[in-house]
């Protein structure tokens, strides 16, 4: 298991900086080395893995490639599921009245969708019905239960709920309905009276599907249902998407088979086949991906957020016509009244967090720190967003926080959220108070609850008394859980890339989040009113030392300078000169420019420079290759890479038996045809004037909406003859760029000419060394390497004769640092030049 991880506060003596405890895991050294040479991952990501207590290459193998594991039968997992299928299939067959009783979250919402879709597209006699979140409250009630009979229904069918209506599923029975519950919540200390009952915490923790939120049990019974019924076709794959969104919208742990299911529904969404969601993905602004997969952000920052927001403040009917319609017309209507109803609850959520706010820092009896535990009662609050609002203040104050509201005009009924931090048990608490409550329910983290006013001042003093049991001073601070150190100098284009097969990330696989000490604030200035932009860089920057150090000659390296956005912290502005701070990674798109920018969580008073060493290494440094390698004689095409006599050594495990052999396959001929070049000034301007298949290509070239050119768009490598080619940059060499002319061939290109970002060469021939290592039966293309790492295969042959391989079959090169700057003149080659090469 993980060691135990370290926590320090980040606050102490210091001015302006939110109240903070980092946590920060401990490196393992020894098991990040072992994972990073049995995956290929950077060392820093390895020791994200161990710290997701992911350690042994199996772990390592399931986790990266989930479609390798082997998946049990759904009939075998869960023991009511075959009697579901056969009460389900019996309804269709008879053209009984079949009753989904939903849910108004996310979850519920997509659960009811995908069932209403499925069961409907099987011949089914399908209604629903939602409670009001205003009048009824979470869940199946009576009077859905009653009306349903009344009107001849015979199966009643729970998404999302169910397992504690103890007394409506019992009335239910005793009415002759059926009824099957399909749900995700704990379970109560008695299961109800159903027919049948599908709940993942029914089964083993280690079970694949325990993760799964209620829209997955209802997948998993609407496509097993398909499947006996024998009409899986062009039903069950669509119905993934509903999957895909609501389990990330309800925050459920994305492991398992969860995170199966979603690397292939977020590859799904932005080709979407259901007309809702392309019309939300349309009104979020999501559509500028069109062309790549979504990342679990998107759902939870943009679509999922629609969706709810009706569910809080509005009529739960627009998502269920949103997400079951075929009309255009509708779709669009429906998800236009998603985006105004979440433009309503972040009004009323700023405007209750800033109330709440003042009201705490204008009382002298709330006092969250001395009592460890706030609870705010206020009228006039919309209960239906107070729970996002007690997550906030969870943020700003970090204690557990209890919102509530009343629920009459005559103030006798309190209604209320409760948000908290890792050491405070919600449900725990509730049940210490549930002498006091009318009604309660949650988990550790989260939970609601209903109380008569009268009660609430023993209400306040029982929490108090429950806080002091359970938590201590240290934990009254917002928790920052760090995975790993790291220079600004690894903070690359390569490391994001990695990151992408840690997707998709979320509960239960948290996004990476590093640290890195003695960052210098070059500039900061509030945006969006809530917001603190920042410039940073690194003050002391490691690898500029250690290039100094090892390669004199280069010379130090000018530090790293990022953007640096900080979410609703306008009120720490401004930050001191020095900190440490800790950040995700996020892509940023502007004016056409893509860069990565760091989202920051957590910032403390600088580190002194002795303890600010990392304890990972960026890389995992291979053995020298030239004292290991058996000599051999050269060939002539492609060539062995042969070093110069040596001793014999003492031959490391690692090092391969046989010799790599290196090439680089020349481009074909491509037809004899007039090209056009041209300069890109301005992307946004010269996109609406294209037409046709045009192929962009460049280093961190940007994405392009689709509304904004008439014709087809492919990225990087060319799917067949595109008229218009846009070279963000060049390609690292001619023979990559006559590669890509006799691929594509263009009749028109636009060059943009830029210096992607270029190894030096210590890196370069660190690079070299591994690959020699990690490939030794296996031919090495110094067409790909060169596209991965914007290095012309010039610039790799002269960096292997450095290394004393003399590649004598390639033609003569210059010395590594020449060939370095000639490949950045090369970038900089301008149009009119490559119209007289080409």
């Amino acid at each position: 298991m993980p060691k135990r991880s370290a926590e320090t506060d980040s606050t102490a003596a210091a001015p302006n900086l939110p109240l903070q405890r980092w946590q920060i895991c401990p490196a393992s050294k020894e098991a990040v080395q072992r994972i990073a040479e049995a995956t290929g991952l950077l060392p820093i990501l390895a020791q994200v893995l161990i710290n997701r207590g992911i350690e042994t290459p199996d772990a390592v193998q399931a986790f990266l490639a989930p479609e390798s594991q082997v998946l049990p039968s759904p009939l075998e997992e869960f023991p009511d599921l075959a009697v579901s299928l056969e009460l389900l299939e019996q309804a269709i067959l008879d053209q009984e009245k079949i009753l989904i009783c939903g849910d108004y979250d996310a979850d519920g919402m997509t659960s009811t969708a995908l069932l209403l879709r499925s069961l409907r597209a099987l011949g089914g006699q399908v209604e629903y019905a939602i409670p009001s979140r205003m009048t009824e409250g979470y869940g199946i009630n009576q009077r859905m239960v009653e009306e349903f009979a009344a009107e001849g229904g015979r199966l009643v069918l729970t998404v999302d709920n169910g397992i504690a209506a103890q007394e409506p599923i019992a009335i239910a029975r005793q009415l002759g309905l059926a009824v099957i519950v399909t749900d995700h919540h704990d379970l109560p200390p008695q299961l109800p009276p159903a027919n049948a009952i599908l709940n993942p915490k029914l089964l083993p923790k280690q079970s694949l599907y325990s993760g799964l939120a209620g829209v997955g049990v209802a997948y998993i019974l609407a496509a097993a249902l398909a499947q006996q019924m024998g009409q899986t076709q062009n039903l069950v794959a669509p119905l993934l998407e509903l999957f895909t969104l609501g389990t990330i919208a309800d925050l459920a742990p994305l492991v398992g088979v969860n995170r199966r299911w979603l690397q292939r529904g977020l590859k799904r969404l932005p080709h979407s086949q259901l007309t809702g969601v392309r019309a939300l993905i349309e009104v979020s602004g999501s559509g500028t991906t069109a062309k790549q997969a979504f990342k679990p952000e998107t759902i939870g920052f943009r679509l999922g957020p629609r969706i709810n927001a009706v569910g809080r403040i509005g009529d739960p009917q627009t998502v269920i016509e949103l997400l079951t319609t075929q009309d255009e017309a509708i779709a669009q209507a429906r998800a236009l009244e998603c985006e105004q109803a979440n433009q309503q609850r972040q009004q009323l959520c700023r405007d209750i967090e800033a109330e709440a706010i003042a009201f705490v820092e204008s009382s002298s009896t709330l006092a969250p720190t001395e009592h460890r535990v706030l609870v705010l009662i206020q009228g006039g609050w919309h209960h239906g967003v107070i729970g996002i609002v007690a997550s906030r203040l969870v943020e700003r104050y970090g204690v557990p926080v209890f919102i509530g509201t009343f629920e009459d005009e005559a103030q006798t009924l309190i209604r209320g959220s409760v948000r908290s931090i890792p050491e405070f048990d919600v449900f725990e608490a509730l049940q210490f108070c549930h002498d006091l409550l009318d009604k309660f329910g949650g988990h550790p983290a989260a939970g609601g609850f209903t109380l008569q006013a009268e009660n609430l001042p023993a209400l306040r003093l029982r929490l108090r008394e429950f806080a002091h049991r359970h938590l201590q001073p240290a934990h009254l601070k917002p928790l920052v859980k760090i995975d790993a150190q790291a220079d600004f100098s690894e903070i690359n284009w390569e490391l994001y890339s990695q990151m992408d097969r840690l997707q998709p990330c979320g509960m239960g696989n948290a996004e990476p989040t590093f640290w890195t000490p003695q960052v210098q604030v070059l500039e900061q200035r509030i945006v969006g009113q809530a917001h603190l932009k920042m410039t940073i860089t690194q003050g002391h920057n490691r690898d500029r030392k250690e290039s100094q150090k090892e390669s004199p000659k280069e010379g130090p390296k000018e530090g790293q300078v990022f953007s640096a956005i900080a979410w609703r912290w306008a009120e720490y502005h401004p930050l001191p000169a020095q900190v440490d701070v800790a950040y995700r990674l996020r892509e940023n798109t502007w004016n056409g420019e893509t860069n990565l920018e760091l989202e920051i969580v957590g910032v403390r008073p600088a580190s002194p420079v002795s303890a600010a060493a990392p304890s990972i290494p960026s890389r995992i440094s291979p053995p020298d290759p030239a004292s290991a390698l058996e000599l051999d004689q050269v060939s002539v095409e492609p060539s062995k890479i042969v070093p110069n006599p040596q001793p014999e050594p003492m031959r490391s495990p690692l090092l391969p038996s046989t010799e790599p052999i290196i090439y680089c396959p020349p481009p074909p001929m491509r037809p004899d045809q007039p090209l056009t070049w041209h300069t890109i000034e301005y992307l946004d301007r010269l996109l609406p004037k294209l037409s046709g298949d045009v192929l962009l290509y460049g280093y961190q070239r940007p994405y392009v909406a689709a509304q904004d050119l008439d014709g087809t768009l492919t990225y990087d490598r060319p799917q067949g003859i595109c008229q218009t080619l846009l070279l963000w940059t060049l390609p690292p060499s001619r023979t990559h760029l006559g590669w890509l002319l006799a691929l594509a061939q263009p009749t028109t290109i636009y060059l943009r000419n830029r210096i992607p970002k270029l190894p030096d060469a210590a890196t370069l021939r660190s690079q070299l060394s591994f690959q020699i290592i990690k490939n030794p039966e296996a031919k090495i293309n110094l067409l790909d390497l060169g596209q991965k790492w914007w290095v012309a295969p010039s610039t790799m042959i002269a960096a292997l004769r450095e290394m004393d391989y003399p590649c004598d079959s390639f033609a003569p090169t210059d010395a590594l640092e020449q060939e370095l700057q000639r490949l950045e003149r090369w970038y900089l080659c301008p149009a009119q030049r490559l119209a007289q090469i080409f």
